[in-house]
Parts: structure tokens; sequence; C-alpha cells
């Protein structure tokens, strides 16, 4: 028989303060609470990936099945950059963070990367073999949609307490928006704004309780560093949300709403050397198209609330419907505060009506009409629709007035969306089923088994509504948008092919034609002049425009330009054409020494005579009366052509239509015969033709290059070039003089749209430098604001995760203190403990 052991002390004696039972029991509560609230955030995320993907499989999209999956952006920009990201991290790549030799013949890689690759998911694509770059680039989007869910769940559960799962529910929801699903899912940058929202929500929270400042000003230069753009419309939707809540607690004051620009410019000021290079960037671009926003129909705004709905340029407003049910059913809920009902009904409906609005429109959008899809704020408005909903979710289920009437509004507004093309039958059908499913579940007794039973129900019913409108969006993207090859087996070959042939810095090697998408050369190698960005310098573009070149996008998207005499000029000795590599008979090196008293070409309307500018020698002729002579290779110039173009068995495609498309220079082939000449099928401008003598482009090139650097040396910053003795004259780098260049101390001068410097005194070696314009001020403010953080912190020891506002009962607040109790609905489907913030 056991024996038990009473501790020493007198019988019934109770325990010292702060020792036994009571005191474990309350300091296990915060971790329980803490673990319960991270089960709930799983569960989003888990929900939300297994929606995404089951969409993307019921479509049969890639990576499920044969349907492509790159269109638009995600082909011509996201995957190539990762690439490129791949081989930094890989050391395999030609250039560094600052100039990226590969793309334009050179050119700024800190505004591209402070763009499309400074999200903390990106580094991810390193731990993929890079043939799977695709796979890699799928995988951290599913991840960022994911996390979303679980950072909104974080923030739900902090603002109010309520019931874990519901919250994972909500949490879901918001990562499964339509925004998210439709638009985001091809360009996978602006899901950092997704994620961006909620925490900087929960930034708000800890302004408003005056707690964690380092922290807070941390994730705010996070958030704007992973995209700024995005990051810029979450902070405007955070301040609306911390503006509610501060309203709705009675904390409105002056040293909060201090707390919080001192917070956001701090964060926004330790991003600022990404931000400020981004920022020139965008300055120094190629002008794109000025638009004026044009607000969508309403029938067509309201049909948006629909899952499986797709259109380019209305809003994505899908949010599963439970959502706009229990937004709609909070203005009738007599168990929430007045002011607490029509504070956040009043955000959802000025936010919604914000984005039909010309000033508010260009306000979220800083100040410019996008090109392209016009609503990239809704996430936002997303996001607010569910904290709406979770404001009286979090006291309990809502009677049966309120949800009667939450369900009503939702049907007038599908009912005011009947007119629009956009609700067809299985959009009404879904959105009727999850109205139904959202009521049914509800209405069920909130007792054991029946909680499980509606849980079930909501969660198969917010992925069956997101899965379809993944899926719809999958098959109308294909029809509406430009879509390109996975990578494979044709991309290795030919990636193998160029790293083959590569010769750098001795020579250029070029991706070549016909292209796979936009960025070729980040994505399959090499050193060519395709590239596009939304920071394609104007001075690249122009540049290459007056040698012959052709592009897209409005003169961002710039094509790979095969003509000997620009190969030649700018040392690109080998290169794909349609099926292999070719070789060039004779380039120059990346640095030549123009002659004492050239003058630097002066470019007119021809680029033919523009090439000779900037060769030095007269290579082209015009056509006879009957054609070109024989033996010389033909070359037509129409860039506003669209069609083919013949020379006996040769044609060529001419994808002209400006301004949007421009058709480069192309080869017709050489002249076999008197009476041979082109033949145009098509429409626009005919252009011009030109003979080109092979012979005398040798000779050029040979006398160019006898006075031409005997080493050169590249760095991820700059080139080094030794020059030979008794060199006099212009020394010109076959690089575009975009801002930033510097040779020999001193801005770098152009000759003909390159970069120049006057041969140095001692005539032996010229070094020039490239950095970002921006780069130094935004290292100054960056330091200016770290300074300033550490100084305050420094004011305040101890205050940078812990708290320093007053400590109630319920935590900190600025707010005073206020008598009575606020009542709760219960009811065992929605709990009633929350998380300690």
């Amino acid at each position: 028989m056991k024996t038990r052991t009473q501790p020493a002390g007198p019988v019934g004696a109770s325990p010292a303060p702060g020792t036994g039972p009571a005191r474990t029991a309350r300091a296990s509560a915060p971790d329980a609470a803490r673990a319960s609230a991270g089960h709930a955030a799983g569960l989003a995320a888990l929900l939300t990936a297994l929606a995404v993907c089951a969409g993307d499989a019921v479509a049969r999209a890639f990576p499920f099945g044969p349907r492509r999956r790159a269109v638009n952006d995600l082909a011509n920009q996201f995957v190539p950059y990762h690439a490129h990201l791949w081989d930094l991290l890989h050391g395999r790549a030609d250039g560094g963070l600052l100039l990226n030799w590969r793309s334009g013949w050179g050119t700024s890689f800190l505004p591209d990367l402070g763009t499309y690759l400074t999200s903390p998911f990106a580094p991810l694509v390193g731990l993929f073999p890079r043939a799977d770059i695709e796979y890699a680039v799928y995988t951290i989007t599913v991840l960022k949609m994911a996390v979303a869910a679980a950072a909104m769940t974080a923030l739900l559960l902090r603002t109010r307490p309520g019931a874990r799962w519901a919250a994972g529910l909500l949490g879901a929801a918001y990562g499964l928006c339509g925004w998210s699903v439709t638009e985001a899912t091809y360009n996978p940058m602006w899901l950092d704004g997704l994620i961006a929202f909620p925490l900087l929500c929960v930034v708000g929270e800890w302004v408003r309780q005056g707690r964690r400042p380092l922290l807070g000003a941390l994730v705010v230069a996070v958030c704007w560093v992973a995209n700024f753009y995005t990051a810029y419309m979450a902070t405007l939707g955070a301040a609306l949300v911390l503006l509610v809540r501060l309203a709705e607690t009675d904390s409105f004051r002056v040293r909060v709403l201090g707390r919080a620009a001192a917070t956001t410019g701090l964060g926004v000021g330790l991003a600022a050397p990404v931000l400020v290079p981004v920022l020139l960037g965008s300055r120094l671009a190629y002008p794109g198209l000025t638009r004026e926003f044009a607000p969508a129909a309403w029938p067509d705004f309201l049909a948006r609330l629909l899952p499986a709905t797709y259109s380019f340029s209305t809003p994505a407003l899908f949010v599963f419907t439970a959502v706009p049910v229990l937004a709609g059913s909070l203005p009738l809920r007599r168990d929430v505060p007045r002011r607490e009902r029509w504070l956040w009904a009043g955000l959802a409906g000025a936010v919604a009506m914000s984005t039909q609005w010309g000033p508010t429109h260009l306000l979220w959008h800083v100040f410019a009409t996008p090109n392209g899809s016009p609503y990239r704020q809704t996430f936002v408005l997303a996001g607010v629709l569910v904290l709406a909903a979770w404001t009286g979710l979090a006291r309990g289920l809502p009677d049966r007035r309120a949800l009667l009437g939450g369900a009503g509004v939702t049907g007038v507004l599908a009912a005011a969306a009947l007119t629009s093309p956009l609700a067809h039958g299985w959009a009404l059908a879904l959105g009727a089923a999850g109205c139904a499913t959202t009521v049914g579940a509800a209405l069920l007794p909130r007792r054991g088994r029946y909680t499980v039973v509606a849980a079930v129900l909501l969660s198969g019913t917010l992925v069956g509504q997101a899965a379809a409108t993944t899926a719809w969006a999958d098959r109308e993207r294909l029809a509406r948008l430009d879509d390109y090859p996975a990578y494979g087996a044709e991309h290795e070959r030919r990636a193998a092919a160029l790293a083959a042939a590569d010769g750098w810095p001795a020579y250029r090697t070029d991706s070549g034609l016909p292209r796979v998408a936009g960025n070729d050369p980040l994505l399959l190698g090499g050193q060519g002049a395709a590239y596009y960005s939304s920071h394609t310098p104007e001075t690249l573009t122009r540049t290459l425009a007056a040698l012959g070149g052709g592009w897209t996008s409005r003169g961002r998207n710039l094509l790979s330009l095969d003509n000997p005499v620009t190969d030649a000029l700018f040392g690109v000795g080998a290169r794909w054409r349609d099926s292999g590599m070719v070789h060039a008979e004779t380039v120059l090196p990346l640095v030549t020494v123009r002659p004492p008293g050239a003058a630097p070409p002066r470019y007119g309307p021809s680029p033919f005579r523009n090439q000779e500018q900037l060769l030095g020698s007269r290579v082209y002729e015009p056509p006879g009366a009957g054609g070109c002579p024989i033996g010389r290779e033909v070359f037509l110039w129409a860039p506003d052509f669209a069609g083919t173009a013949r020379l006996g068995a040769r044609t060529v495609e001419l994808p002209g239509g400006l301004p949007k498309r421009r058709a480069a220079m192309v080869s017709l082939g050489v002249q076999r015969t008197a009476d041979e000449r082109p033949v145009l099928t098509g429409r626009g401008a005919r252009g011009r033709v030109e003979c080109l003598d092979r012979a005398r482009l040798r000779t050029a090139v040979a006398d160019l290059r006898a006075a031409a650097a005997r080493a050169v040396s590249v760095t991820d910053t700059g080139v080094r070039a030794a020059l030979p003795p008794g060199a006099r004259g212009t020394v010109v780098l076959a690089a575009p003089r975009i801002a930033g260049w510097r040779c020999g101390g001193r801005p770098a001068d152009s000759y003909g749209g390159l970069v120049a410097t006057p041969v140095p005194a001692d005539g032996t070696a010229v070094v020039c430098a490239f950095r970002p314009p921006g780069l130094r001020a935004g290292l100054v403010t960056g330091a200016v604001a770290a300074l300033v953080l550490a100084a305050l912190l420094a004011r305040a020891p101890g205050r940078a995760g812990r708290p320093f506002g007053r400590r109630t009962a319920g935590g900190l607040s600025d707010a005073p203190r206020r008598r009575g109790r606020t009542r709760h609905a219960s009811g065992p489907l929605i709990a009633r403990k929350g998380v300690s913030s």
C-alpha cells in the first residue's frame, strides 16, 4: 500500500503568495492561449493552401495539369527575375545587387530588386533546382496566401476574444479573397501587401496600447521593403482601422496619433535604402501610358462579390459569402455597442465607395492610375469586411433577426448584379449555396456535435467557393491574356547552349530570337538587349529605338535586336537564332576608343544612319531601281507594320503597331537575283529597305579594334579597361549611359547614348563605376532613422518589447477608466476566451 507524504507546514495552511498551483495556472494560461491562437492560424493557412491547390487541380492548370499558368507579367517578369535571384544566390549571375549585366546591355538592378525580389519569401527559390523555377514561384505564391490568412487570424484574435476556429475561418476567407486568387496570383509581389495589411493593423494595436515601438517600426520597414506599392495601400488601410479602433475604445488621443506617425515614419525611413532607388528608378523610366480612371458599372462592381467571376477591369471583390452575411448583420445586432456597429459598417462602406471615386482612386494608387488592373487596393476592402464580420462574431452568433437581415443585405447586393454579364449561373448558384450554408450553420443548436457540424459545413463551403473562383480565373485568364509555356526541357537546352557559348566579358552572348517571353537573358542566360521592367530607363529605350530596336508594352519591354552592325558595336559574339547558336565574324570589345575630334552621334529618324554614326563608317546603301545588289544583305525597317515580309524563300514576321508595339529592324536575307523584291502582307506603314555591305562592316570593325582597349575586366559595380599606349580621344563603353555611371570620379559623358569619358591624362587605364541614383540618399535616410529610433529607445530603456502605457486589467490603454461591464453574448458555439496581446 502506497503512502502519500504531506509537504512540511501547518495542516490546512494556504500556500505562500505567488507560489503553488494558482501561480502555475496563471503562468500557463497565456502560453495555452498563444498555442490555441497558433492552431487557429495554422487552420487558416491549411484551408488557404488546400483551396488554391484544389482550384488549380480542378482547372488542370500548372503544376497539376497541362494548362499554362504563366500569363502576362508572371512569365515576362516574375519568373525570370526569380531565376536571376537564383543565379545571384548561387554565384552564377553576371552582375550583382547594383548592376545587371545580363539585361538591356547593362542596366541598374537595385530598383528591380526592390520592386520584384525583396520579399522575405523570395530567397526560398534558392532551395529549388533552377530547372524547377516555376515550381518554386508557385510554392512561394501559395505560401504567401497561407501566411496572409494566418496573419489575419492572429489580428482578429488580438483585437477581440472569440472562437479560435471561427477566427481561422475568417482568416482563410481573407487569404482566399478574389483579389488574391484571381489578380495577385500572377503578380506574386502584390501578395506581400496581402500579408502587410494585417501585420500593420497589429502594429496599430501596439501603437494604441503603447507597446513594442522597436518591433513596430521594424515590421513597417519589412512590409515596405517587401513591396512598397501594396504596402502603401496596406498602410492607408491600417490607418483607417486604427482610427476606428481608437474611436470605438474611446482612446482617441493626439499622442497616439503621434506614436502612429512616428512608427510609420521611422519604419519607412529604415526602408529608404531600397525605397529611394526604386522611386528614382520609376522617375527615370520610359514613360508609360497615362490613363484616366473609369469606374466600373455598379452591376459589374457588385457581381464581383460573387464567387467564380472574372473581369480584368473590375474589382475582384469576392470574399467567402459568410463574410458579407456577417458584416451585413452587424448594424442589426443589439448585443454589439452601437458605436462599434456603425463605425465598422461605415468603414466598410466608405472603403468600398472610395474604390469607385476618382480622387480616392488616385490616393489609393499613389496618385497615378496604373497600367492594367485599376483596382489594386481591393484586398484592403476584403480585410475591412473580415474585421467587420469578426466584430460581431467575436461576441457570439447573431440572433435570427440580425442573421436574416445580413442574408437579406447580401441577397439585395446579388440581385442588383443580375443585369451584369459577369453574374452567370454558376456564380449565382455558388453564392446562394454559401449564403444558405452560413444561415443554416448559424441556426444549428449551439452545443456539442452541432458545433463540429457547423465548422465542417462552413469550412467546406469556403474551400469550395474559393477553389471554384481559382479554377474559373485559371481558365478565363488563358482566354484573355498572353500565355507562355512553362519552363521545361526546351528552355534547358537553349540555356545550356548559351552557357556553352558564353565568353563574357570578351564578348556578349544574346539569348536571341524567337523569344520565350520578356527578360529572356535573366531566364536563359547571356548578356543581351532584351529587358522588361517597370524601371526600363528612358535612355535605354530611346537609344535602342534609334538603332532600330523593337518593343512591346509601350516601350518598357525591349526586344533583342538581331543586327550585324549593332552586334559588332555591342560586342555580341554569339546569339541564339531560330534553333541553334550562331557566332559573329568579328565584334568589338566592350571598351573602344574613338579618335580625337570625333563628334558624338546626333540621332535622326533613320536607324540606318544612326547605326553608321555610332560605328563611324558608312556600311548601308539604299537599293537601286532593281533592288539591292546581288550578294548584299537586305534589311527592312518598318516599326509600325504588323504582318509578314518575304524576300525569295525567306519570310519574317513583324509585330508592329505603335505605340504599344514596335517592330525591330529585320534581315530579309541576301539578295540572290536581280529581280527579287520584298513583299509585305499586313497593315501599317511599309517602312524602308537598305542594303548592308558586309565587307565595309568588317573594315570598320577592324579599324576600331586597332585602337580599342587591350584588356577589360567587369565587376558587380563597374568596368576597368587597359588602354593601348598613346591612346587619345574618347573612351566609349558599350553600355547605355543611364543615370549613375561615373568615370574617373566624375559623371560619365554620353556618346550616342553610351557611357563615355575622355581618355585620362596618363592614357593607360580607365575605371567606370555605377551607383544607382538614390542609393546614397537612401542609406543616409536609413541611418538617420536608425539613430532616431535608437535615441528614443535609449531615453526609455527596456521599452523595445515592453509596454509603456498605463496598465489596466485588460491590458494597456490610453483610454480613461470606465465603469461597468461589457456584456457578451454567450453560447457554446462561440467561445469567450481570448488571447493575451
